[in-house]
């Protein structure tokens, strides 16, 4: 069925990491050739992008200042504290043996030499000292809203990429659309709930769109959704369903879930396995009655988000991702190590084949579904600085991955799509007969 701009129409953002810069071309060229968009959904960065695009704040990620266009966002997804703190530690303890070593072969001065090695042993004891205390002062923190066990050591090896850079971005980036005359630039405890009441006031005009991302619990063992939708669709959305607990799940950021709003972006912007989850404390009213869970991405949420789309009505999806099709010999390419590299092929791959998957059902659920990808992309979901492209024998940017997003919805979807259902739209008014005949 052809594209059609009176049919409710879902723009979905799917990824993690460095992919949401392809999200800010998509949306960028989406917004310049005036396409209708009802609702924006999306899960992991897709979520923060959404959760911008749904305020008419899409610019702030493809702007010369905005997210994907400065230095910070090459800083989203670093090292946790921990790991580089025993990184400098290594590197500390190998110069500090190394060098009375090199003195005994060139100096024979013995009380040179013991000299150094007593500055060894106190640069070795500061950072035995320095990794104790950042463990504690993790263990301290977390202790605070949730109990841990287990060996000290796991936090130091547990999770080594920090998620808390991204969250802040994003976060101060929310807030600044949303202060009005607050001069504070930090967003405060309660920017959640004024994300959600600049949304539904706002709602209906131009610029600002219906709202649904997803992230994953890890205690209650399952998704999470916070929609802000117009009526009739809001109603369904709470209404209770077959199989499901909905007031454990789905949260109204129209209503009492309005409170969670960023806390449920946060949580989309941190990946599995890799980062430390969130820790949110509900309401204690609410259904889990305070308590606080670990929540983060999952690589195959757009399952869930098609299935909630539908039942929000929605009947036209454009679905952006910027992980490529690869189903063609001769892409293989020299194996990357790292473990940036590692953890971002495996989500990649994830997102990859349950999108695959959700297509194929949407295409029976939706009238029409249409699928923005590239057909090449060396950026991974963690090469927030940008990654060597084999094939091209050339480092590629995200600026430059932006712009690919730019060129690839114009090539794939306004210009073949959009713009041919406009010129059959054209011809069969001009097939009407007229209503003054």
């Amino acid at each position: 069925m052809q594209y059609s701009p009176s049919r409710r129409t879902a723009l979905v953002l799917c990824g993690t990491g460095a992919h949401g810069a392809y999200h800010a071309g998509v949306v960028r060229a989406l917004q310049e050739a005036g396409v209708r968009i009802d609702l924006v959904a999306g899960h992991g960065v897709g979520a923060a992008g959404a959760m911008l695009a749904a305020i008419d704040g899409g610019g702030r990620l493809w702007e010369p200042a905005g997210i994907w266009h400065s230095s910070q966002s090459q800083s989203l997804y670093g090292w946790t504290p921990t790991i580089q703190l025993v990184r400098w530690a290594f590197v500390a303890l190998v110069v500090s043996l190394l060098i009375p070593l090199v003195l005994i072969v060139v100096s024979p001065s013995t009380a040179l030499v013991q000299q150094v090695a007593r500055v060894a042993l106190v640069v070795l004891l500061v950072a035995v000292a320095a990794i104790a205390g950042t463990i504690g002062v993790a263990r301290s923190q977390r202790h605070a809203r949730r109990r841990a066990a287990g060996n000290p050591w796991w936090d130091i090896a547990g999770a080594p990429f920090d998620a808390t850079g991204a969250v802040r971005v994003f976060s101060e980036t929310v807030w600044q659309l949303i202060r009005g005359a607050s001069l504070d630039p930090r967003p405060p405890q309660e920017s959640g709930r004024r994300y959600a009441d600049v949304l539904a006031e706002s709602l209906g005009q131009p610029g600002f769109r219906e709202l649904m991302i997803v992230a994953t619990d890890l205690d209650a063992h399952g998704d999470v959704v916070a929609a802000l939708l117009r009526e009739p669709y809001r109603h369904d959305f709470v209404a209770p369903r077959a199989g499901r607990e909905r007031r454990a799940e789905a949260f109204d950021l129209a209503g009492t879930g309005r409170e969670h709003a960023l806390d449920i972006m946060a949580a989309a912007l941190t990946p599995p396995v890799g980062c430390e989850p969130r820790l949110v404390t509900f309401a204690s009213d609410g259904y889990w009655r305070g308590e606080t869970h670990r929540l983060c991405d999952r690589p195959g949420a757009v399952v869930r988000l098609f299935d909630e789309l539908a039942a929000a009505a929605v009947s036209q999806l454009i679905v952006v991702t910027a992980v490529p099709i690869a189903f063609a010999p001769h892409r293989l390419r020299a194996l990357r190590l790292d473990m940036r590299s590692r953890l971002g092929e495996f989500i990649a791959a994830a997102e990859s084949a349950a999108l695959h998957d959700a297509v194929s059902l949407a295409r029976l659920r939706f009238d029409a579904c249409y699928v923005i990808r590239p057909p090449h992309n060396p950026v991974g979901p963690f090469d927030v600085s940008g990654a060597y492209d084999e094939a091209s024998d050339r480092r590629h940017s995200t600026a430059e991955l932006m712009e690919r997003g730019y060129e690839d919805v114009y090539h794939q979807f306004i210009e073949p799509i959009v713009g041919a259902s406009g010129d059959q739209l054209a011809r069969a008014d001009s097939h009407e007969p007229s209503s003054l005949a």
